[in-house]
């Protein structure tokens, strides 16, 4: 996620980090030289062009930006929905904390055992949305007699999870919680299954490929044809009202494409390396320990 302090309106204009242009900036640069070729024909050998109006491109340039449009609506939407379910592990997994330690009759370290699985299972949530591992001291937050299995799992936090549920079992197995306290933990603990689903649901469901491959082609198609339309009546400015154009229809495409998948390291992402920090920070402080650790810094204005 992009991560920038307020700039004013004239350092807006000029912003590079931060924005799409690295992503577009060699195809703005095809476009403006094949514009520039198509003024030097008209300018020269006008015969080989034939003339083409501006009303075409009018109608088709509307079209399609109503589509891009809705397009980026889309993407938009299932990169809220990701920051949205993201945002309820937090609340559930504070909540979860807060109801173990204060009903439970436990001592201090099966609390910490506890917590400290919900700090792993978030974390084993990110890297399976971003194809990773986990880390030793990540591991190390589970109980030792997990691990073997943990470490054979394909889907590593469905396990973790029922490793939260066993624990909370054998309290009830023991008689050391009440039939209707550990209905409500159990309940609780389904709200983590469902922001993991919903994770999944997100990272296993992209936006159908033909539609993202008639849009990207209508763009390409649209800026690489805009200029014999144009050339007639804007002569040689033409190379540079099809950049302006271009740098419009390119720009939300390129932002579509990486609002879509909202759990990737692309600079529009969610940074779920901070999230996942947040949350750990904020459950070791219910334990009563520092705050750890900390939230990473953006990187070049991005936060991971």
């Amino acid at each position: 996620m992009i991560i920038r302090p307020k700039l004013n309106w004239l350092r807006m204009l000029f912003v590079w980090r931060g924005s799409v242009i690295p992503r577009i900036a060699p195809q703005l640069l095809i476009l403006v030289v094949s514009s520039a070729l198509v003024v030097c024909i008209n300018v020269f050998s006008p015969g080989l062009l034939h003339d083409l109006t501006p009303v075409p491109f009018t109608l088709v340039g509307i079209a399609l930006a109503i589509f891009l449009s809705f397009r980026n609506s889309v993407s938009y939407d299932r990169f809220w929905e990701g920051r949205r379910i993201w945002g309820s592990m937090l609340n559930d997994t504070r909540s979860l904390a807060r109801q173990y330690m204060s009903v439970t009759d436990t001592d201090a370290q099966s609390q910490r055992h506890f917590v400290y699985t919900l700090i792993a299972f978030v974390y084993a949530v990110k890297a399976q949305l971003r194809g990773t591992v986990l880390t030793q001291e990540q591991l190390a937050l589970l109980r030792p007699q997990l691990l073997p299995a943990v470490n054979r799992a394909r889907f590593k936090p469905v396990l973790i999870l029922s490793d939260a549920a066993n624990q909370i079992g054998e309290l009830h197995k023991a008689d050391k919680l009440h039939p209707v306290l550990f209905t409500v933990l159990d309940r609780q603990l389904s709200l983590l299954n469902e922001d993991l689903g919903g994770c999944e649901r997100l990272a296993s469901t992209p936006v159908p490929f033909a539609y993202s491959l008639i849009l990207h082609r209508t763009v390409y198609l649209y800026s690489f044809l805009l200029p014999f339309g144009l050339v007639d009546t804007v002569g040689m400015m033409t190379p540079l009202i099809v950049a302006f154009i271009s740098y419009t229809f390119l720009a939300i495409d390129a932002l579509a494409e990486e609002l879509q998948e909202p759990f990737g390291l692309e600079p529009n992402d969610l940074p779920l390396d901070a999230m996942a920090a947040t949350i750990e920070a904020t459950l070791r402080e219910m334990l009563g320990e520092d705050a750890y650790p900390p939230v990473p810094e953006p990187v070049n204005f991005v936060l991971t």
